[in-house]
């Protein structure tokens, strides 16, 4: 029978990465939309805005993670 495989710390962390990826895309693109707006809610922008700059200090975190060190 076919066994269920294991997902290894480095395959849940890419998983991890395309999500958080996705979901700092998605806030871009609502930003982005807001800003047409003729007086968009800047307490909502500014939600938006500290949301997607937490994810992107987690996309580096992770990327950094899987990134190795080398030294020259």
């Amino acid at each position: 029978m076919n066994a269920p495989t294991e997902m290894t710390h480095e395959d849940v962390l890419r998983v991890k990465l395309e999500v958080l990826r996705r979901e700092h895309r998605d806030l871009n693109d609502s930003i982005d939309a807001l800003h047409l707006l003729v007086s968009p809610d800047q307490l909502t922008l500014q939600r938006l805005k500290k949301r997607k700059l937490a994810l992107k200090d987690q996309i580096a975190r992770i990327e950094d993670e899987l990134t190795p060190d080398i030294i020259a």
